[in-house]
């Protein structure tokens, strides 16, 4: 397992070395358990670099279970990205701390967070601010519905730079552009490259890469952290492309 408080410091220190990070994102409820090891000596053979685990609706204490398992396969960092509360465990190296400031429902810009709080207590999971903006993608996504937010639509690009911004000037020490788990488009570059260029801290971007092609363009447009999660869920042989 990772040392505790140091996954941030890793991704910085990546970053400053001018690497490109891969995170895997395993859904609790699409993943079978007893499929599970076949998937992560995949995972293991591939460049990924860190393991986001969570959804959008997820069942009781499916998380845990899965952490559980995960760690008994692999030494790559354990991220979760909750949807809600209820996936908060201790099993994890670190959380990111989303607030939707893409959206105005409250519950998820401070709500969700407040009721966090009494489950992160006492426990060594790593927290890292991280302002979560969803993009419009040409389809409604499982975000979409579950936070009654509506995305930022594609060609706003002002707006959405703007926003990064101004989670930046709140402290937020991550920003994550997403389209959505099964978008049909993918951030466009040119949206990643103009909100790169206005930030200081790391960009993650996720939503729609289903090809090494699309991940390489993330990257050379400036994301320094690329999320692939439904991709690897409807054909494993993704994974062959990605190889170390």
């Amino acid at each position: 397992m990772t040392n505790k408080k140091e996954v941030y410091r890793r991704v910085i220190e990546s970053i400053s070395k001018g690497e490109k990070l891969l995170a895997v994102l395993i859904d609790p409820d699409k993943m079978m358990l007893e499929g599970l090891s076949d998937f992560m000596l995949k995972l293991n053979q591939s460049v990924a670099t860190h393991i986001f685990v969570g959804g959008s609706i997820v069942s009781e204490n499916a998380t845990e279970q899965l952490v559980i398992e995960i760690k008994k396969h692999t030494s790559l960092p354990i991220v979760l990205f909750p949807g809600d509360v209820s996936q908060i465990t201790k099993e994890a190296d670190a959380l990111l701390f989303l607030s939707l400031i893409s959206g105005d429902n409250p519950e998820y810009l401070i709500g969700k967070h407040v009721q966090a709080v009494s489950k992160l207590k006492g426990s060594n999971l790593e927290v890292i601010s991280t302002g979560y903006i969803l993009i419009e993608n040409g389809k409604q996504t499982a975000v979409e519905r579950v936070t009654k937010t509506t995305p930022i639509p594609r060609e706003h690009v002002q707006k959405i730079a703007d926003t990064a911004k101004a989670g930046e000037w709140l402290g937020m020490q991550l920003m994550y552009l997403e389209a959505g788990s099964g978008a049909l488009h993918p951030v466009p570059i040119e949206i990643i490259s103009f909100v790169k260029q206005t930030l200081k801290i790391p960009l993650i971007v996720g939503g729609g890469i289903r090809t090494k092609t699309q991940l390489e363009n993330a990257y050379k447009a400036g994301a320094n952290l690329v999320v692939i999660g439904t991709a690897f869920e409807e054909d494993e042989r993704f994974f062959d492309e990605l190889k170390a």
